[in-house]
Protein backbone atom coordinates (compact mmCIF):
# COMPACT_ATOMS: atom_id res chain seq x y z
CA UNK A 1 0.00 0.00 0.00
CA UNK A 2 1.12 3.54 -0.49
CA UNK A 3 1.73 6.40 2.11
CA UNK A 4 -1.02 8.13 0.42
CA UNK A 5 -4.43 8.52 2.81
CA UNK A 6 -6.07 5.52 3.09
CA UNK A 7 -9.49 5.51 5.13
CA UNK A 8 -12.78 3.10 4.93
CA UNK A 9 -15.84 4.96 5.95
CA UNK A 10 -18.97 2.51 6.95
CA UNK A 11 -22.55 3.92 6.54
CA UNK A 12 -25.60 2.21 8.18
CA UNK A 13 -29.18 2.65 7.95
CA UNK A 14 -30.59 0.48 11.07
CA UNK A 15 -34.57 -0.34 12.08
CA UNK A 16 -34.76 -0.32 15.59
CA UNK A 17 -38.30 -1.76 17.34
CA UNK A 18 -39.34 -0.32 20.32
CA UNK A 19 -35.96 -1.03 22.84
CA UNK A 20 -34.24 0.88 25.57
CA UNK A 21 -30.28 -0.72 23.95
CA UNK A 22 -28.28 2.79 25.74
CA UNK A 23 -29.86 3.88 28.98
CA UNK A 24 -28.69 7.28 31.02
CA UNK A 25 -27.81 7.55 34.53
CA UNK A 26 -31.87 7.70 35.27
CA UNK A 27 -32.50 4.54 33.33
CA UNK A 28 -34.21 6.49 29.96
CA UNK A 29 -33.02 5.81 26.60
CA UNK A 30 -29.87 8.22 25.50
CA UNK A 31 -31.36 10.86 23.55
CA UNK A 32 -29.67 13.86 21.26
CA UNK A 33 -31.03 17.09 20.27
CA UNK A 34 -30.34 17.32 16.52
CA UNK A 35 -31.66 19.66 14.07
CA UNK A 36 -34.10 21.30 16.52
CA UNK A 37 -35.56 18.27 17.32
CA UNK A 38 -35.28 15.46 19.97
CA UNK A 39 -33.89 12.18 18.68
CA UNK A 40 -33.15 8.64 19.72
CA UNK A 41 -29.23 8.24 20.36
CA UNK A 42 -26.55 5.25 21.20
CA UNK A 43 -23.56 6.64 22.59
CA UNK A 44 -20.08 5.18 20.55
CA UNK A 45 -18.70 4.18 23.68
CA UNK A 46 -21.78 1.61 23.77
CA UNK A 47 -21.51 0.24 20.15
CA UNK A 48 -17.77 0.21 20.54
CA UNK A 49 -18.36 -1.97 24.09
CA UNK A 50 -20.47 -3.83 21.61
CA UNK A 51 -18.32 -4.50 18.57
CA UNK A 52 -15.24 -5.45 21.14
CA UNK A 53 -17.75 -8.38 22.40
CA UNK A 54 -18.27 -9.31 18.76
CA UNK A 55 -14.37 -9.60 18.04
CA UNK A 56 -14.39 -12.47 20.68
CA UNK A 57 -16.30 -15.00 17.83
CA UNK A 58 -14.25 -13.11 14.92
CA UNK A 59 -10.63 -13.14 16.57
CA UNK A 60 -8.37 -15.65 18.73
CA UNK A 61 -9.02 -15.07 22.40
CA UNK A 62 -5.41 -14.17 23.03
CA UNK A 63 -5.62 -11.62 20.05
CA UNK A 64 -8.30 -9.19 22.03
CA UNK A 65 -7.16 -7.41 25.09
CA UNK A 66 -9.16 -6.47 28.45
CA UNK A 67 -9.99 -3.60 30.16
CA UNK A 68 -9.68 -3.90 33.35
CA UNK A 69 -8.92 -2.87 37.02
CA UNK A 70 -7.32 -5.92 38.17
CA UNK A 71 -3.95 -5.93 36.29
CA UNK A 72 -2.31 -6.97 39.39
CA UNK A 73 -4.69 -10.31 39.72
CA UNK A 74 -4.06 -10.79 36.06
CA UNK A 75 -0.46 -10.95 36.58
CA UNK A 76 -0.20 -12.67 39.78
CA UNK A 77 -2.28 -15.61 37.97
CA UNK A 78 0.36 -15.42 35.11
CA UNK A 79 3.72 -15.12 37.04
CA UNK A 80 2.13 -18.08 39.62
CA UNK A 81 1.33 -20.78 36.69
CA UNK A 82 5.12 -19.30 35.06
CA UNK A 83 7.51 -19.52 37.58
CA UNK A 84 9.06 -22.73 38.20
CA UNK A 85 10.10 -22.41 41.97
CA UNK A 86 7.58 -22.58 44.75
CA UNK A 87 6.88 -18.51 45.86
CA UNK A 88 4.78 -17.01 48.54
CA UNK A 89 1.13 -15.33 47.98
CA UNK A 90 2.43 -11.94 49.37
CA UNK A 91 5.83 -12.83 47.48
CA UNK A 92 4.02 -13.03 44.44
CA UNK A 93 1.42 -10.02 45.00
CA UNK A 94 4.87 -7.93 46.04
CA UNK A 95 6.73 -8.75 42.72
CA UNK A 96 3.39 -7.88 40.49
CA UNK A 97 2.86 -4.89 41.88
CA UNK A 98 6.38 -3.64 41.59
CA UNK A 99 5.89 -4.65 38.23
CA UNK A 100 3.21 -2.65 37.09
CA UNK A 101 4.86 0.18 38.48
CA UNK A 102 8.02 0.02 36.70
CA UNK A 103 6.15 -0.53 33.66
CA UNK A 104 4.19 2.72 34.12
CA UNK A 105 0.54 1.36 35.23
CA UNK A 106 -0.27 2.73 37.96
CA UNK A 107 -3.29 2.55 40.37
CA UNK A 108 -3.53 -0.91 40.72
CA UNK A 109 -3.51 -0.99 44.71
CA UNK A 110 -6.61 1.32 44.71
CA UNK A 111 -8.43 -0.40 41.75
CA UNK A 112 -9.00 3.69 40.84
CA UNK A 113 -7.86 2.99 36.95
CA UNK A 114 -9.30 0.96 34.25
CA UNK A 115 -6.11 -0.22 31.85
CA UNK A 116 -6.53 -1.59 28.73
CA UNK A 117 -3.83 -4.55 28.18
CA UNK A 118 -3.46 -7.34 25.64
CA UNK A 119 -3.09 -11.02 27.03
CA UNK A 120 0.80 -11.09 25.18
CA UNK A 121 1.72 -7.81 27.88
CA UNK A 122 0.27 -9.45 30.59
CA UNK A 123 2.50 -12.83 30.16
CA UNK A 124 5.76 -10.38 28.42
CA UNK A 125 5.40 -8.59 31.83
CA UNK A 126 4.98 -12.17 33.57
CA UNK A 127 8.34 -12.78 31.84
CA UNK A 128 10.11 -9.86 32.71
CA UNK A 129 9.39 -10.11 36.61
CA UNK A 130 10.75 -13.61 36.70
CA UNK A 131 13.87 -12.79 34.49
CA UNK A 132 14.56 -10.61 37.90
CA UNK A 133 14.54 -13.83 40.49
CA UNK A 134 18.24 -14.68 41.50
CA UNK A 135 18.89 -17.50 43.75
CA UNK A 136 14.62 -17.58 44.51
CA UNK A 137 14.71 -13.84 45.65
CA UNK A 138 13.55 -11.31 43.11
CA UNK A 139 16.36 -8.16 42.41
CA UNK A 140 14.63 -5.02 41.87
CA UNK A 141 16.18 -3.59 38.27
CA UNK A 142 18.47 -0.68 38.71
CA UNK A 143 20.23 0.19 34.81
CA UNK A 144 17.65 2.01 33.35
CA UNK A 145 18.12 -0.79 30.54
CA UNK A 146 16.77 -3.21 33.12
CA UNK A 147 13.86 -1.00 34.40
CA UNK A 148 12.74 -0.33 30.19
CA UNK A 149 12.51 -4.01 29.53
CA UNK A 150 9.36 -3.41 31.48
CA UNK A 151 8.23 -0.56 30.08
CA UNK A 152 8.34 -2.48 26.79
CA UNK A 153 6.73 -5.15 27.86
CA UNK A 154 3.36 -3.04 28.72
CA UNK A 155 4.06 -0.88 25.16
CA UNK A 156 5.12 -4.14 22.46
CA UNK A 157 2.76 -6.84 21.41
CA UNK A 158 -0.50 -4.99 21.79
CA UNK A 159 -3.96 -6.21 20.92
CA UNK A 160 -6.26 -5.88 17.45
CA UNK A 161 -9.01 -3.27 20.06
CA UNK A 162 -6.50 -1.39 21.64
CA UNK A 163 -4.74 -1.08 18.42
CA UNK A 164 -8.49 0.33 16.70
CA UNK A 165 -9.65 2.27 19.79
CA UNK A 166 -6.55 3.43 21.68
CA UNK A 167 -4.96 3.52 24.83
CA UNK A 168 -4.40 5.63 27.11
CA UNK A 169 -1.97 5.90 30.08
CA UNK A 170 -1.93 9.08 32.03
CA UNK A 171 0.95 8.10 34.16
CA UNK A 172 3.05 6.82 31.25
CA UNK A 173 2.40 8.53 28.27
CA UNK A 174 4.36 5.86 26.41
CA UNK A 175 2.13 3.40 26.91
CA UNK A 176 -0.36 5.13 24.82
CA UNK A 177 -1.92 4.24 21.19
CA UNK A 178 -3.83 6.38 19.47
CA UNK A 179 -6.91 4.92 18.08
CA UNK A 180 -6.93 4.02 14.52
CA UNK A 181 -10.97 4.11 13.78
CA UNK A 182 -13.57 6.51 15.20
CA UNK A 183 -17.41 5.51 15.73
CA UNK A 184 -20.24 8.08 15.77
CA UNK A 185 -23.05 8.55 18.02
CA UNK A 186 -25.46 6.77 16.07
CA UNK A 187 -28.81 9.16 16.07
CA UNK A 188 -32.04 8.18 14.94
CA UNK A 189 -32.91 10.04 11.25
CA UNK A 190 -36.34 11.02 12.55
CA UNK A 191 -37.94 13.01 15.93
CA UNK A 192 -38.70 10.41 18.06
CA UNK A 193 -40.66 10.55 21.49
CA UNK A 194 -39.83 8.22 24.60
CA UNK A 195 -42.88 6.07 25.56
CA UNK A 196 -43.40 4.21 28.94
CA UNK A 197 -44.19 0.53 29.24
CA UNK A 198 -45.68 -0.32 32.73
CA UNK A 199 -45.66 -3.65 33.73
CA UNK A 200 -46.65 -6.08 36.21
CA UNK A 201 -45.70 -9.21 37.67
CA UNK A 202 -47.40 -11.96 39.63
CA UNK A 203 -46.74 -13.63 42.59
CA UNK A 204 -46.71 -17.29 41.50
CA UNK A 205 -46.80 -18.59 45.22
CA UNK A 206 -49.42 -16.30 46.47
CA UNK A 207 -53.08 -17.78 45.90
CA UNK A 208 -55.01 -16.04 48.34
CA UNK A 209 -53.82 -12.12 46.89
CA UNK A 210 -55.29 -11.53 43.43
CA UNK A 211 -53.27 -8.18 42.96
CA UNK A 212 -50.12 -7.96 41.44
CA UNK A 213 -46.65 -9.19 43.42
CA UNK A 214 -44.42 -6.01 41.36
CA UNK A 215 -45.21 -3.30 39.18
CA UNK A 216 -42.89 -0.90 37.21
CA UNK A 217 -42.16 0.90 34.11
CA UNK A 218 -39.60 0.99 31.38
CA UNK A 219 -38.96 3.74 29.51
CA UNK A 220 -38.34 3.18 25.96
CA UNK A 221 -38.47 4.03 21.83
CA UNK A 222 -38.40 3.14 18.02
CA UNK A 223 -36.52 4.34 15.43
CA UNK A 224 -34.55 4.06 12.40
CA UNK A 225 -30.90 4.92 12.94
CA UNK A 226 -27.77 6.46 10.78
CA UNK A 227 -24.67 4.95 12.14
CA UNK A 228 -21.26 5.62 10.73
CA UNK A 229 -17.72 4.95 11.51
CA UNK A 230 -14.41 5.12 10.26
CA UNK A 231 -11.02 3.28 10.12
CA UNK A 232 -7.79 4.34 9.34
CA UNK A 233 -6.35 2.10 7.50
CA UNK A 234 -2.46 3.73 7.01
CA UNK A 235 -2.41 4.05 10.70
CA UNK A 236 -3.26 0.97 11.31
CA UNK A 237 -0.87 -0.28 8.71
CA UNK A 238 2.09 1.20 11.01
CA UNK A 239 1.65 -1.64 13.54
CA UNK A 240 0.42 -4.11 11.13
CA UNK A 241 2.46 -4.25 8.54
CA UNK A 242 1.77 -7.65 7.23
CA UNK A 243 -1.00 -7.24 4.12
CA UNK A 244 -3.06 -10.45 4.90
CA UNK A 245 -2.74 -9.34 8.54
CA UNK A 246 -4.07 -5.69 7.80
CA UNK A 247 -6.95 -6.87 5.29
CA UNK A 248 -8.63 -9.03 7.62
CA UNK A 249 -8.52 -6.85 10.55
CA UNK A 250 -10.01 -3.87 8.33
CA UNK A 251 -12.54 -7.12 7.01
CA UNK A 252 -13.46 -7.71 10.97
CA UNK A 253 -13.78 -4.44 11.97
CA UNK A 254 -16.85 -3.83 9.21
CA UNK A 255 -18.35 -6.95 9.92
CA UNK A 256 -18.50 -6.19 13.58
CA UNK A 257 -19.54 -2.84 13.19
CA UNK A 258 -22.51 -3.75 11.09
CA UNK A 259 -24.12 -6.86 13.08
CA UNK A 260 -23.16 -5.99 16.59
CA UNK A 261 -25.17 -4.29 18.72
CA UNK A 262 -25.52 -3.00 22.38
CA UNK A 263 -27.44 -5.14 24.85
CA UNK A 264 -29.54 -2.95 26.97
CA UNK A 265 -32.72 -4.00 28.06
CA UNK A 266 -32.08 -6.87 25.50
CA UNK A 267 -34.22 -9.81 27.45
CA UNK A 268 -37.53 -7.06 27.54
CA UNK A 269 -37.78 -6.42 23.93
CA UNK A 270 -35.34 -8.82 21.64
CA UNK A 271 -34.79 -5.90 19.51
CA UNK A 272 -31.87 -6.90 17.84
CA UNK A 273 -32.29 -6.29 14.30
CA UNK A 274 -29.69 -6.20 11.14
CA UNK A 275 -29.41 -3.17 8.82
CA UNK A 276 -31.22 -2.09 5.90
CA UNK A 277 -28.06 -0.72 4.05
CA UNK A 278 -24.59 -0.90 4.54
CA UNK A 279 -22.82 1.55 2.19
CA UNK A 280 -18.94 1.18 2.72
CA UNK A 281 -16.24 3.39 0.96
CA UNK A 282 -12.59 3.48 0.67
CA UNK A 283 -11.21 7.05 0.79
CA UNK A 284 -8.13 8.66 -0.25
CA UNK A 285 -8.79 12.22 0.97
CA UNK A 286 -10.48 11.93 4.55
CA UNK A 287 -13.06 10.61 6.73
CA UNK A 288 -16.88 11.98 5.58
CA UNK A 289 -19.78 11.42 8.12
CA UNK A 290 -22.82 11.99 5.79
CA UNK A 291 -25.07 12.74 8.93
CA UNK A 292 -25.92 15.95 7.52
CA UNK A 293 -28.66 14.19 5.42
CA UNK A 294 -30.29 14.36 8.42
CA UNK A 295 -29.84 17.62 10.01
CA UNK A 296 -33.86 18.49 8.42
CA UNK A 297 -35.68 14.99 10.25
CA UNK A 298 -37.26 12.58 7.82
CA UNK A 299 -41.23 13.06 8.22
CA UNK A 300 -43.62 10.65 9.44
CA UNK A 301 -45.60 9.03 6.66
CA UNK A 302 -47.26 5.75 6.25
CA UNK A 303 -44.26 3.96 4.57
CA UNK A 304 -41.98 4.69 7.71
CA UNK A 305 -38.56 5.93 7.96
CA UNK A 306 -36.10 3.19 6.41
CA UNK A 307 -36.35 4.09 2.31
CA UNK A 308 -37.18 7.85 3.11
CA UNK A 309 -33.78 7.57 4.86
CA UNK A 310 -31.99 5.97 2.42
CA UNK A 311 -32.86 8.59 -0.24
CA UNK A 312 -32.11 11.40 1.76
CA UNK A 313 -28.49 10.13 2.27
CA UNK A 314 -28.02 9.46 -1.27
CA UNK A 315 -28.82 12.95 -2.21
CA UNK A 316 -27.11 14.61 0.56
CA UNK A 317 -23.64 12.05 -0.49
CA UNK A 318 -24.44 13.29 -4.18
CA UNK A 319 -24.75 16.92 -3.42
CA UNK A 320 -21.83 16.53 -1.00
CA UNK A 321 -19.04 14.78 -3.32
CA UNK A 322 -19.99 17.11 -6.18
CA UNK A 323 -19.54 20.13 -3.99
CA UNK A 324 -16.25 19.18 -3.16
CA UNK A 325 -15.21 16.66 -5.80
CA UNK A 326 -15.14 14.19 -2.78
CA UNK A 327 -16.25 11.20 -4.67
CA UNK A 328 -14.80 7.54 -3.03
CA UNK A 329 -12.17 6.17 -4.71
CA UNK A 330 -13.93 2.64 -4.60
CA UNK A 331 -17.54 1.83 -2.76
CA UNK A 332 -19.68 -0.62 -2.32
CA UNK A 333 -23.23 -1.32 -0.63
CA UNK A 334 -25.87 -3.98 0.35
CA UNK A 335 -29.35 -3.29 0.37
CA UNK A 336 -32.15 -1.67 -1.83
CA UNK A 337 -31.87 1.97 -3.54
CA UNK A 338 -28.03 2.70 -3.50
CA UNK A 339 -28.43 2.75 -7.18
CA UNK A 340 -29.02 6.68 -6.36
CA UNK A 341 -25.74 7.07 -5.85
CA UNK A 342 -23.86 9.32 -8.28
CA UNK A 343 -20.45 6.88 -8.06
CA UNK A 344 -22.31 3.62 -8.25
CA UNK A 345 -21.43 2.12 -6.06
CA UNK A 346 -20.66 -2.26 -6.86
CA UNK A 347 -24.00 -3.98 -5.26
CA UNK A 348 -22.98 -7.14 -3.33
CA UNK A 349 -24.82 -10.16 -3.02
CA UNK A 350 -24.12 -10.20 0.79
CA UNK A 351 -22.43 -9.18 3.37
CA UNK A 352 -19.90 -11.96 3.26
CA UNK A 353 -18.84 -11.16 -0.56
CA UNK A 354 -18.84 -7.22 -0.09
CA UNK A 355 -16.26 -7.78 2.73
CA UNK A 356 -14.68 -10.43 0.75
CA UNK A 357 -14.39 -7.50 -1.86
CA UNK A 358 -13.31 -4.53 0.22
CA UNK A 359 -10.20 -7.40 1.78
CA UNK A 360 -9.37 -7.65 -1.80
CA UNK A 361 -8.91 -4.37 -2.52
CA UNK A 362 -6.95 -3.51 0.20
CA UNK A 363 -4.19 -6.05 -0.76
CA UNK A 364 -4.37 -4.87 -4.22
CA UNK A 365 -3.47 -1.67 -2.94
CA UNK A 366 0.10 -2.89 -1.31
Amino acid sequence: MTEKNRFIDVHVIQNLPPNCINRDDTGSPKTAIYGGVLRSRVSSQAWKRAIRKQFQQLFPADSNGIRTRNVKNLLIDQIIQKSTVDLSEDEVSKVAEKTLELAGIKGENSKDVLFFISHKQVDALADVALNHFENGKWKEPKSKQEKAEFTAAAKNNPSIDILLFGRMAAQEPSLNYDATCQVAHAISTHEIQNEFDYFTAVDDANNDDTGAGHLGTVEYNSSTLYRYATLNVQELKKNLDEIEILSDVVKKFIQAFVVSMPTGKQNTFANRTLPSLVYVTLRDDQPINLVGAFERPVKTSTEGYVDESIEVLTRFANKTYKMYDAYPKKSWYIGDQINLFDEKPIQSEDLQKMLSDVKNTIIEEE
